[in-house]
């Protein structure tokens, strides 16, 4: 047992324990539903877009969202908010208008299988490989915040915090599958506003407002020493044109870095092409509802940066930690133990500024949004490694109940790795250079390769993998060669020349092989590729007949109408 971070109460152990307990009283509830695999996986095709819309932005409210972004938001700013408002909404709209269709009207169990459907054997392989790889380390990211906040409650050695942690999410995916995770999510999704609102208002008080926080951060810009790595007062709170986060000098290259590498390659390679978000949206209950399911989650999407960005700027200039850390100190604690670090910003601010009760609540919300990133790789892990690897490469046919008890099996397995991966992760001072540093050696090139085949018929299934794998492997060149020092960019600067080196890498090779191999005939495109899939196959009849508010373009339209008026307000 270590000194605890945070001075909890009898009243902020007591919310906590109530919250574990709704958690797992939905993962008992959710096991009556599941009845066979699709059940298990995919919530039996009969959920309300609604439900899946918050299901959607919830299972991304997790580490990426929470921690990683306040740690962002401490160490950087304004610009930030590139990655909701250029980095997300825009390939939100785009997977619901355009994507969705093929994904649900094909009937796959995952995306994978469309690979599968699209490209043979050889880029489904890589494809499913990749994924289940990129998501038991990204699991571990969310088992290692959600291991910290137990130890900063608790004062548990990090290695004792971890499994217990990986134990409480286990529970309940075990129990109901995809159903109980997606309702819990729902759930989270309210605990996490209710407990990030307040940590927001209050912080904001104690600092004298948005004024008294830009006022702050700008005095402390003035007075860093020489020791400190922080941008200039006039980067951290303008969002363009965001040299903060590109790493780049020149605005104009800033500006290509953020819209190219960040807004296209890694924002439509994450949301367009991830079944962990993808698979909420599978869940639906119809082709309108599916299409809705990211185009609804969008709207909360923007907002979400006012309460876990903003919280970190605040923390950055009001809690003496987090102070001497951007000043260029080492001052030692944090929720590993180690020494305190960017990620630590949400937890010392809730230390400084809430109230017992309040505090609890925030705890519970924190908690609330790790276990919802950690279900919700864990749950999409477990239906590609059931159907995509372990039914299609290792026991073919067998009864829908022995691949539902592989698919329990796994989640199992999948928890024990993400508790070694979780390792990884501990050792990133902040967790988005490490997140986006894994989404462009797997979703960029996977991106290339979706786009290109799904609106360009002639592409071959040899160019699928071939493509994938020059893709990812450029991807790892340039960031092992920004670690032997060769170039240097600050912020995530590497990170997006590296997804953005790997499209391109992809999509040229692609052409190239395309037109020197065998495509696929006509007849086998249909359902996969745009030009081959009929207007009514790609919309849901019944839509017409709904008001404007339910019918998905009117959606998408007033979505990214108030994403560009947000961009321009910051």
């Amino acid at each position: 047992m270590s000194e605890t971070l945070i001075n909890a109460t009898w009243l902020d152990y007591l919310l906590v324990a109530i919250y574990f307990g709704f958690v797992l009283g939905i993962g008992v509830m959710a096991r009556r539903s599941v009845s066979d695999s699709i059940d298990f996986f995919l919530s039996g095709r009969s959920l309300p877009a609604w439900v899946t819309g918050l299901a959607f932005i919830s299972a991304n409210l997790g580490a990426v969202e929470i921690m990683g972004m306040s740690a962002n938001g401490a160490e950087l700013g304004l610009p930030t908010f590139h990655y909701f408002w250029v980095g997300a909404v825009p390939a939100m709209l785009f997977l619901g208008v355009v994507m969705m269709p093929f994904y649900y009207g094909s009937k796959v169990r995952s995306v994978p299988e469309f690979m599968f459907r699209r490209f043979g054997t050889g880029a489904h392989l890589v494809n499913a490989i990749s994924f289940a790889v990129a998501q038991l380390l990204i699991a571990g990211v969310n088992l290692a915040l959600l291991a910290g906040i137990v130890r900063a409650l608790l004062g548990w050695e990090i290695w004792i915090a971890l499994i217990v942690a990986g134990v409480v999410v286990l529970s309940y995916i075990t129990l109901g599958g995809l159903s109980a995770a997606i309702y819990n999510e729902v759930l989270q999704f309210f605990v996490i506003v209710a407990s990030l609102v307040p940590l927001t208002l209050i912080g904001l008080h104690r600092v004298g407002g948005w004024d008294g926080l830009t006022d702050k951060i700008t005095a402390a810009s003035a007075g860093a020493s020489s020791a400190s790595e922080a941008p200039p007062a006039d980067q951290q709170l303008n969002a363009w044109p965001g040299q903060a986060l590109s790493g780049f000098d020149s605005p104009l290259l800033s500006v290509i870095g953020i819209v190219f590498g960040l807004g296209f390659v890694l924002s439509f390679g994450y949301w367009t092409t991830n079944f962990v978000e993808v698979q909420r949206a599978m869940a639906s209950d119809s082709i309108s509802s599916a299409r809705k399911t990211p185009i609804i989650g969008s709207f909360p999407k923007m907002f979400i940066p006012f309460i876990v960005i903003v919280p970190g700027m605040i923390s950055a200039v009001l809690v003496k930690e987090m102070i001497d850390l951007k000043n260029g100190g080492s001052p030692e604690g944090g929720a590993s133990g180690e020494g305190v670090a960017y990620n630590d910003a949400l937890l010392l601010l809730m230390r400084d500024v809430l109230p017992n009760g309040l505090l609890g609540l925030a705890i519970a919300g924190l908690l609330a949004a790790f276990m919802a990133g950690m279900a919700a790789n864990i749950s999409a892990f477990n239906t590609v490694f059931s159907y995509d690897l372990w039914q299609r490469y290792i026991r073919k046919d067998h009864s829908d109940d022995y691949y539902l008890r592989i698919g329990r099996i796994a989640t199992v397995g999948a928890t024990v790795v993400a508790i070694f991966t979780a390792q990884i992760a501990l050792g990133y001072d902040n967790v988005m250079n490490y997140l986006q540093t894994l989404f462009g050696f797997f979703n960029a090139p996977l991106f290339a390769t979706f786009i290109l085949g799904m609106f360009w018929k002639r592409m071959t299934p040899t160019a699928g993998w071939v493509g994938l794998v020059a893709g990812t492997l450029s991807a790892v060149a340039v960031d092992r060669t920004a670690a032997a020092g060769v170039f240097e960019l600050s912020g995530q600067g590497v990170a997006f020349l590296a997804a953005s080196v790997a499209f391109v890498v992809d999509i040229v090779l692609s052409v190239v092989v395309s037109l020197v191999t065998k495509p696929k005939p006509a007849s086998e495109l249909r359902g996969l590729v745009y030009s081959e899939t009929p207007r009514e196959e790609r919309t849901d009849p019944n839509e017409a007949s709904y008001p404007w508010w339910r019918r998905t373009l009117p959606l998408a339209g007033i979505s990214l109408a108030m994403v560009i008026i947000l961009n321009f307000a910051f």
